[in-house]
Formats: C-alpha cells, structure tokens, sequence
C-alpha cells in the first residue's frame, strides 16, 4: 500500500487574478512564495519516500521552496498536470469552473477533457505502485499538483465518480490523503 499526501500548488499569479492557467506556465505569487515555506514549516518533521509534482513552474517551484535545504529531491511529471483548457486557458475562472461539467469526456477546445486528465494521472499511479511495491510497510508519497490531479485521485483511489469530484466544492486544506492498493 502507498499513502499518498496531496497538497495543491501554492498561489499563482493567475490565482490572484481569477483566471484560469491550465497548461499556462505561471509563476507564483508573492504569497505564494510565502504559502510554499509555510508548507516547509507543516511537513519539517514528516518523511516521504518520494516527492511528485507536475512540470509546471507553480507545482514544481511549491516543492523546490518547501523542500529547499532537505535531502529530498521532487521528481516533475507531465502527467500530474492541471488539465489542458486550449482555448479557454486563462479565460476567467468563474466561466472554466462552469464549464467543467461539460468537460468530463468532451474535450476544452483544442484541450483536453477531464477523461483525457484522469488517464494521464492512472498512468502515472499504476507507475507508481510498481516503482514501490517493495517498500518495507508501504511507501509514503507526497503529490504536489493541481485540480485535475486530485479530481483524479478521487477518482481512481476513492472510487468517486469523475463528475461529483469534478462539481463539489473545493476548499484549500493543508494537505488531503488517500491509499493507493491497486488500480
């Protein structure tokens, strides 16, 4: 069994502006910055076997901020990324939060759709389980990713179908985890 930590990235530019960044390659926000320290500071006595985090700058820099200074390297993968919104990337977040119901399996135009996301992200697990199988009392595994990551990980771990995970509301929370056994 691998106990998987998520954390969402911290704040972005495009958080603060309500847009929507998707693939968009965004910088964090000053308070951003802030926000990866203090999750430095939550996870200063915890250990992890490894640490995941998307390829984007807002996902991959939360990590390298936190994590600066201990002897853990984050491991980026294109796979734990925010879901591809194509043409409506970076369009207002309360118009991409609407239309993501209608996204489950019709693709964002020139995008993908949250199937599409969800694939990626079991790819990725089945990946993982076979990487740490033979991690003496199971593996413990932090994710530093996006929506589309956990809407996967409810998905696929919680047995949530792809549509509540998709239009329930999100809350930040330091920290959500889940128990990969199989996929």
């Amino acid at each position: 069994m691998i106990k998987i930590t998520f954390e969402a990235h911290s704040t972005s530019l495009d958080n603060e502006s309500h847009v929507s960044s998707g693939h968009f390659d965004v910088e964090l926000s000053p308070l951003g910055i802030q926000q990866s320290k203090e999750k430095g500071v939550r996870y200063a006595n915890r250990s992890f076997d490894a640490i995941f985090c998307s390829d984007l700058q807002r996902s991959y820099k939360t990590a390298q901020i936190a994590f600066e200074g201990r002897d853990i390297e984050a491991f980026q993968d294109a796979r734990l990324r925010e879901c591809d919104y194509g043409e409506w990337t970076r369009k207002p977040s309360s118009e991409v939060e609407a239309e993501r119901v209608n996204r489950i399996a019709e693709p964002f135009p020139k995008g993908e759709s949250y199937i599409q996301t969800t694939a990626r992200m079991k790819e990725f697990l089945k990946e993982l389980l076979e990487d740490y199988k033979d991690v003496e009392g199971g593996a413990k595994i932090l994710i530093i990713g996006h929506r589309a990551t956990q809407y996967a990980l409810d998905h696929l771990i919680n047995k949530e179908p792809l549509k509540a995970a998709i239009v329930k509301p999100w809350k930040w929370q330091p920290g959500w985890t889940y128990y990969l056994k199989s996929i």
